[in-house]
């Protein structure tokens, strides 16, 4: 910029060039200043080579992880999960590739997702924003991307070289265009929409955001509630065919040019409807492990009680919960579910405080907790349907 005559040195605070104070040299600094703010408006962190954020993916990638039986078994120690289970989950998070969790609803899914993130290890490095074909793409988000507080645990495995990111004074600091979060787990429901999976134009900053699998990179990517989003489920499939078989994306901006980032995500895909109607044989043969997540049998169900019980502080009775079972399960069928002993619970506590009164199982406030959590199984008429 000195060069060009855009900028001049009015001073100096300490040793090198990167402590020159500089300011705008008329009239070409001011000038071109103007220029750069009728192509954007975007207020920030410098934004990094788009080649630079490639060579970044590459070097977190999740390929390097590696999980084993006992990682699983302390990243699932809070909740009651079959072998059949954790033999399944270890191999499809190594294979940093896509799972397909289905089952009734309250069984855990989206807490096995949660759990599945601790398995992902150290912190990564990402830009605060990239400029590609002369357009600038935020990627930070701290709606969805954690700041790592801790230190950074570098993998050895990755072989990814931070040098080039630090400012060469006594005192080492990252790169400030890049940040440091815990790797990321994005989860969407219901409110996802296609265009969610695109870039974002600010048509008043003149700059683009990224989309939220292109924040995923690195990390997991969870579409909760699959088949009950806005769009079809076949055109959300259909979305991901090409990012799932190449492992990149394709992203157009708003002049319809293409953009060809790296999908670099552990994609999960979570429903409590029957995958087989959602998605065709040969979509479900691009998702790699599709696992069943069951309800508990009895035992397990005991077993989430007295883990409920113990974070709340709360005595278990088992002739409470035999009591439970006798009157509120098993006249009605009601099939066990995974759930229903943390809502259960958080119920008693609610209108025991309520009434002045200690948590116990006793049958006057599990009656009372079960009859306001559980909705009855008789058909009713309140003068009005609902049409689906």
């Amino acid at each position: 910029m000195r060069e060009k005559d855009l900028l001049d040195v009015v001073g100096q605070k300490g040793i090198g060039e990167l402590s020159y104070e500089y300011i705008l040299k008329p009239p070409r600094g001011p000038q071109a200043v103007e220029d750069a703010l009728k192509k954007t408006e975007y207020n920030g962190p410098a934004p990094v080579p788009f080649q630079d954020y490639l060579k970044a993916v590459e070097a977190q990638t999740i390929k390097h992880m590696v999980v084993t039986r006992r990682n699983i078994r302390q990243a699932f120690q809070d909740l009651i999960i079959t072998d059949s289970v954790f033999n399944e989950i270890g191999p499809a998070v190594n294979s940093a590739d896509s799972i397909f969790l289905f089952g009734a609803p309250g069984n855990g899914k989206t807490s096995i997702a949660e759990r599945i993130t601790r398995l992902m290890g150290d912190d990564i490095f990402i830009p605060y924003a990239i400029e590609a074909d002369g357009q600038i793409i935020k990627v930070f988000d701290p709606i969805v991307h954690q700041v790592a507080e801790a230190p950074v645990q570098e993998s050895t495995e990755s072989g990814f070289n931070f040098s080039d990111a630090f400012d060469e004074t006594s005192e080492p600091t990252y790169d400030s265009r890049w940040v440091r979060i815990r790797r990321p787990t994005i989860v969407v429901g219901g409110e996802l929409t296609l265009e969610m999976l695109d870039l974002s134009y600010n048509q008043y900053g003149k700059f683009y955001e990224a989309p939220l699998q292109m924040k995923a990179n690195n990390g997991i990517f969870m579409i909760d509630d699959f088949g009950r989003q806005q769009v079809r489920a076949i055109d959300l499939l259909n979305r991901w065919i090409v990012p799932l078989e190449k492992k990149y994306d394709y992203l157009s901006t708003i002049t319809g040019n293409k953009l060809q980032v790296p999908f670099d995500v552990l994609l999960i895909f979570s429903t409590n409807l029957d995958p087989n109607q959602l998605a065709d044989e040969a979509f479900l043969r691009r998702i790699k492990f599709k696992i069943e997540i069951r309800d508990p049998d009895e035992r397990q169900w005991r077993q989430i009680w007295e883990l409920v019980c113990k974070a709340k502080g709360v005595v278990l009775d088992h002739d409470g919960l035999d009591y439970m079972l006798a009157k509120w399960y098993r006249p009605f069928n009601r099939p066990l579910r995974m759930t229903h002993p943390r809502d259960i619970l958080n119920q008693m506590i609610s209108i025991a405080r309520y009434n002045m009164e200690s948590v116990t199982f006793s049958p006057d406030l599990v009656d009372a907790a079960c009859t306001s959590y559980f909705v009855s199984l008789e058909a009713r008429d309140y003068g009005a349907q609902v049409k689906l």
